[in-house]
């Protein structure tokens, strides 16, 4: 494609050089420069692009798109744009021929249950036949193609790739999750999404590179809503309105309120061996009693987000009830059939608040003993494992210590470590080193009525030790138990 192909949607300045040569690939980091590549500047919170473009020339680089000066000194074409990462965002979807045009887009931003509700729309649509691709915490999902990601709303390039290969690949929605650095630093520009959805609103992600204050973490969620079409929004939320501030879309809202369009009425926890959720009434644009097949009250408002959006697009109730029932979201509080009559889950809770979620969820079913079996990462700080010791010891009947990521640190320093914290609390506890060996442990002294909680790994397929990561997948893991216990 001819870079002035590229540059066709944004407003540029020609430096050096001309815009009629041919571009490969785009491309913001230099060391994945080939020849023809357009390299793109771009600054992050450590690093500034510009540093690099000399490099990036010298490697073969057509053309340097920069927002700074800049001197090269050999042929590549220079580019001056106002903002680099907004550039790359409309030159990505230029050099993949738009295909967020082929796409029904749905973005969701908030501080909780992105990952969630996005598993909840995508069971639901895809029981209604629509094929869809993913992107976010677990990475971009193509059909039964995982590819791992850095961060939850990956850069500008990735997310426009990502939907050129779900539309070669027969997908016709695309579901994402919008973080507030993401919008914040154009990761999700470029595409008018059909649908954005906000869960809710609560303190984190503020500080170092992420955001300087709560107002700039709202101010940057609440940017959805002038990239989308149709607004969907947590009417509970009392930053809901907040979030609505100078939107220039068509405002949908879902809650127990009942003004929202979407209205939830006696909600219910459901529990039996080898299942929890919950249940409720919705009533409002739809009408119908509602099962989700995920733990906690929570739960409900990811399924309502979910209902809402799936309701906009015309599917069916039947769709949307059988979608609900079967969802499952890896590596949170996902539920691994075994057996017994009892519960064994995996979640991704590795630190005190998480952990402190997920049990006090749990433990609204009454089980007859809840078991958590969890480790804690070396190299990191220790009074993360204190924490943890004592949110187990508080909330859990019995604690099962293990390994987790124990990085360059011996396991035994980081378990007397977590010691430290349940010896706060009254709570009974095993150490069991060896994760498989506390997983066998677990299962083999199960009784009826149990929850076991898995906590830590959730979606991680790996261990590491002493800098290397090592395949281990806590599914595999308790297949293995099952058929050695046989």
């Amino acid at each position: 494609m001819k870079l002035s192909q590229v540059l066709s949607s944004i407003e540029y300045s020609v430096i050096k050089g001309n815009t009629d040569v041919e571009i490969t690939d785009l491309v913001y980091d230099s060391r994945k420069v080939t020849d023809g590549a357009a390299f793109v500047c771009l600054k992050g919170y450590n690093v500034d692009g510009h540093k690099f473009a000399q490099d990036a020339a010298s490697k073969g680089a057509a053309a340097i798109i920069v927002s700074d000066d800049v001197d090269i000194e050999h042929d590549a074409a220079v580019i001056k744009v106002a903002d680099t990462r907004e550039a790359l965002a409309y030159m990505s979807a230029d050099f993949f021929e738009n295909p967020a045009e082929k796409l029904t887009t749905i973005a969701i931003t908030g501080t909780k249950g992105k990952t969630t509700t996005v598993a909840m729309i995508k069971s639901i649509l895809e029981r209604a036949g629509i094929k869809c691709g993913t992107i976010g915490t677990l990475g971009i999902i193509i059909g039964d193609k995982q590819t791992k990601t850095d961060n939850t709303t990956p850069e500008s390039y990735e997310v426009h790739k990502a939907m050129r290969d779900m539309v070669d690949a027969g997908c016709k929605a695309m579901i994402i999750e919008a973080s507030s650095i993401g919008l914040k630093w154009h990761r999700v520009d470029a595409i008018d999404f059909d649908y954005g959805i906000f869960t809710n609103f609560s303190h984190d992600h503020i500080g170092g590179a992420e955001h300087k204050d709560m107002d700039e973490y709202l101010e940057c969620k609440a940017m959805l809503f002038k990239k989308c079409k149709t607004g969907i929004l947590n009417r509970d939320d009392e930053k809901w309105q907040a979030m609505t501030e100078g939107a220039t879309c068509e405002i949908e809202t879902f809650g127990f309120d009942k003004s929202s369009d979407f209205v939830a009425s006696d909600d219910k926890l459901l529990s039996k061996a080898g299942f929890l959720g919950v249940e409720f009434r919705l009533s409002g644009k739809r009408e119908m009693n509602v099962e989700v097949a995920i733990p906690g009250h929570f739960s409900v408002y990811n399924a309502l987000a979910a209902i809402s959006v799936c309701a906009e697009m015309g599917i069916s109730n039947e769709n949307i009830l059988d979608g609900l029932k079967a969802v499952a979201v890896k590596g949170r509080v996902e539920i691994v059939p075994v057996p017994g009559n009892y519960t064994l889950l995996i979640d991704y809770a590795h630190n005190a608040l998480s952990m402190e979620n997920v049990l006090t969820t749990l433990r609204q079913y009454e089980p007859h003993r809840l078991i958590t079996l969890f480790g804690a990462g070396g190299n990191r700080p220790k009074v993360r494992r204190y924490e943890m010791g004592e949110t187990s010891g508080r909330l859990s009947d019995l604690s099962v210590i293990t390994e987790d990521n124990s990085r360059f640190e011996d396991v035994m320093d980081i378990i007397e470590d977590i010691k430290v914290g349940i010896a706060k609390t009254d709570g009974e506890y095993v150490v069991v080193p060896n994760r498989k060996d506390a997983i066998k442990y677990c299962i083999e002294n199960a009784e009826d009525g149990d929850i076991i909680v898995l906590a830590g790994k959730g979606h991680e397929d790996y261990q590491e030790i002493k800098g290397v990561k090592y395949h281990m997948d806590e599914r595999e893991l308790i297949a293995e138990i099952l058929e050695e216990l046989k």
